[in-house]
Parts: C-alpha cells; sequence; structure tokens
C-alpha cells in the first residue's frame, strides 16, 4: 500500500512540474527604470520557493517638492495674445493668465518673481502637461471631457467664453449662413478647429479651412487677405482685432458657436499641487468679492470679518498647512497681482492695457456673471 502510494504521490509531483515547465510565462509590465520581470525572477521557480517580490516603482517627485528645490514656478503660457499672455515692449510677460502664475509663485514663495515662463504653442499644451515639462499651463485653454481625461486636471473656470466670428466689415456676411463656401483661417489642435467644423456640418454648409499651429499666424494670413474670415473664442478675436493696423475695418460677428469656459491646468497625480493652484485662484475670486484689493490687504487684516481675516490668515485656518503654505500666503497674493477684478481691469478694463471687453460672464455671480469660488474655511 506504501508503495503504491509513493508512486501515486511521486506522479503527482512531476505531472504539476511538467504543467509548471510547460505553461506559458505570462509578460509582466516593465516599469520605467525598473528592471524586467526576467530579471528578476528565475524562469522555472519551484513551487515552493518564493518568488521575489518586484521593486516597487519610485514615486514621482511631489510638484511643491520639486518647484521649492528649483526656486521658481515654471509655466507654459502663451506670448502673442493681448490681454491674456503676451510681451510687453520691455520683453516682459503680460496678462490675465500670466498673472495667475506669478500669483501661484508669490503663494509658494512670497515672491511674483520666482515664476519661469515657458512659450507653449497650442498642439503643445497636452504634451507638456503630461511629460511634467512645465507645473500648470495658465494659457488660454478649453476645458474639455477628453481633455480633462488625457492631459492633465484642470482646475477651476477662470474665464468663461465662446467662439465667434471675426470678418470684415465690408464683407456682408452677418450670419453663418453668409459664410457658405468661404476661407476660415483656425489655429489646429484647438477646440476652436472642431466647433467650427461641427457648426457648419449641422448647418449643411461647407467651407475652406486654411491651419496654422501657430495662432499668430491664422490672424496674419486673415489680415493679408487669404482668407474670408477667422474664427476663435470671442475674447481672442477682440485681442488680436484691437492690435490691427485698421481695428475698425473688420467686426466680430453676433453669434455664438460654442461654449468655451477657460481654465488652468496641473499634471495628473499630484492631488496637492492641484489643490494650491485651485485654493489661489479661490483667493483672487474671493477677495473681490469681499473687497479685498493689492492697496487695502494690510488695513483688511483689521475686518471686523471672520471670513476676510481668516483668509488674510489673522484668525482661524481655511487648509493652508495642508497645501504647504505658510497661514498668510493670500496677503502675498494680492499684494502682488491683486483680487480676480483688479487682473480683469488691468488688461481688459475700461482702461485696461491691451483693449477694453465687458465683463459680461465674468462678472461674479453677486453682479450677474458666473464667476464663484467656493468658500475658505
Amino acid at each position: 500500500m506504501k508503495a503504491k502510494l509513493s508512486f501515486l504521490v511521486s506522479t503527482v509531483v512531476v505531472v504539476a512540474l511538467l504543467a509548471a515547465a510547460c505553461a506559458p510565462a505570462t509578460p509582466a509590465p516593465a516599469p520605467q527604470e525598473q528592471p524586467t520581470a526576467a530579471q528578476e525572477q528565475p524562469a522555472a521557480a519551484p513551487a515552493a520557493q518564493e518568488q521575489p517580490t518586484a521593486a516597487p516603482a519610485p514615486a514621482a517627485q511631489k510638484i511643491l517638492d520639486a518647484v521649492k528645490a528649483r526656486g521658481k514656478v515654471v509655466c507654459g503660457v502663451h506670448t502673442s495674445l493681448p490681454g491674456f499672455g503676451y510681451l510687453d515692449a520691455n520683453g516682459k510677460n503680460m496678462g490675465f493668465d500670466i498673472d495667475l502664475c506669478r500669483a501661484v509663485a508669490a503663494a509658494v514663495f512670497g515672491s511674483p518673481d520666482a515664476a519661469e515662463f515657458v512659450p507653449i504653442s497650442a498642439a503643445e499644451r497636452g504634451p507638456a502637461l503630461q511629460t511634467r515639462e512645465v507645473d500648470m499651463v495658465p494659457r488660454n485653454m478649453t476645458w474639455t471631457s477628453t481633455r480633462d481625461a488625457q492631459w492633465g486636471n484642470f482646475t477651476h473656470v477662470m474665464f468663461y467664453d465662446g467662439q465667434g466670428m471675426m470678418v470684415r466689415a465690408d464683407s456682408g456676411f452677418k450670419t453663418l449662413e453668409d459664410l457658405n463656401g468661404a476661407t476660415i483661417c483656425v489655429t489646429t489642435g484647438t477646440t476652436t478647429e472642431q466647433n467650427l467644423a461641427d457648426a457648419f456640418r449641422e448647418r449643411g454648409l461647407t467651407f475652406t479651412a486654411v491651419t496654422f499651429e501657430d495662432t499668430s499666424a491664422v490672424y496674419s494670413a486673415y489680415e493679408g487677405g487669404r482668407c474670408d474670415a477667422a474664427t476663435s473664442d470671442k475674447s481672442q478675436l477682440a485681442a488680436v482685432r484691437s492690435g490691427f493696423a485698421n481695428p475698425n475695418d473688420h467686426v466680430i460677428l453676433e453669434i455664438t458657436m460654442s461654449k468655451e469656459p477657460l481654465a488652468p491646468a496641473v499634471p495628473a497625480g499630484d492631488d496637492q499641487w492641484f489643490d494650491l493652484v485651485k485654493t489661489v485662484l479661490w483667493v483672487l475670486i474671493n477677495a473681490e468679492e469681499m473687497g479685498v484689493t493689492s492697496q487695502n490687504v494690510e488695513e483688511m487684516k483689521n475686518s471686523p470679518s471672520l471670513p476676510v481675516r481668516r483668509m488674510l490668515g489673522v484668525e482661524g485656518s481655511f487648509g493652508q498647512e495642508d497645501l504647504g503654505l505658510s497661514k498668510d500666503f493670500a496677503v502675498n497674493v494680492i499684494k502682488a497681482v491683486g483680487n480676480y477684478g483688479e487682473i480683469y481691469d488691468r488688461y481688459m478694463g475700461p482702461n485696461g492695457l491691451s483693449f477694453t471687453l465687458d465683463r459680461g460672464l465674468n462678472n461674479l455671480w453677486t453682479n450677474g456673471g458666473l464667476i464663484y469660488a467656493p468658500p475658505l474655511r
């Protein structure tokens, strides 16, 4: 009986070993900078032997830590769009979007000058975020579901816009139907390009697209007569029109082809940095709502309003420590760039440096607009 049992056990062991040897190996993923599965594990380890555990992939460095070690915040920006991101006569980066980057620098370092601006095209925005070439992209950029899934984390809407169409004043064009068969200049790699195609297709209209990766090339071609019309966000059309040799020779049609919520974005995978950038923007919006400006921020530390004192770090907290920021970082931010309304007016208000554009939807919610931020508490 013992011989039969030994024979049976031996047979089972042999069959098991043969099955293990013949079974196809399941390929293991090879993380970057990690040894391959073949290097880590013997090809045919005995079943009873404990398998070596693969070394865990190194955690990506926290963006805030990298920013602090570098000594500056790196932002991917536009350099030729008046009002939003452009170079002034002295070559200094200026604009609505630029000031958000400076606000983040002021939050982290106490100085708006601790910011570096990297020019990127519309087509480079996604890759710049995906590869962490930049810490954030405050460049005019529409928040869409696909971009949010693929590019990075969009923080909070900073500017509400819609796509429009610019034509020559003497063209006679009034509607999209009038543009059937027209030649239209548009920036490639943008939601603008897709919206244009969708709007014309839905109406059974045709057009010829003249595309450029560089936004400035789009308008140079249009102004030079290569296209019957140019299309983009209405704010961008207003910005570019203001810089034409004869602005009054061009009009922006009374049509809105899409909704374009413009929002800054950060690389995915770092919640602390994501929350930090969002909160800086919320400070700018709440400061305007509370009446705290770059001129009165110091005296507002003595405000009887608890929400004001909390925002300025005088009393209580709204999560500054969790963000890795000083308790009074909001004071540095507001001193550096002002509140949301001050930034808007600096570039696009009645006496704006670039042009005048009615705030419309970009008024505070208390003034009939859509600009609204979570409370700081």
